[in-house]
């Protein structure tokens, strides 16, 4: 079964610090001029680790379970 993964970042809270893009291991995220962007989200295993360690509380990751794959 696969998992999918969708991450979420509030502009209005992030400040751009940089910790997000330092800590998450697939690289899917990037800074942006004035905020961290979501770069490659089709990457984000949803470990959560850009979510706990953010200091503004900006992101957020929703990690659903998916239909599982049918081979044929």
């Amino acid at each position: 079964m696969k998992k999918t993964s969708e991450v979420q970042i509030n502009e209005a809270w992030c400040k751009s610090c940089g910790v997000c893009v330092a800590v998450c291991p697939k690289k899917v995220l990037v800074l942006g001029t004035f905020t961290a962007q979501v770069a490659h989200p089709e990457l984000c295993i949803g470990c959560r680790m850009c979510e706990n360690l953010c200091p503004d509380f900006a992101i957020t990751v929703q990690v659903a379970e998916a239909e599982p794959e049918v081979v044929k």
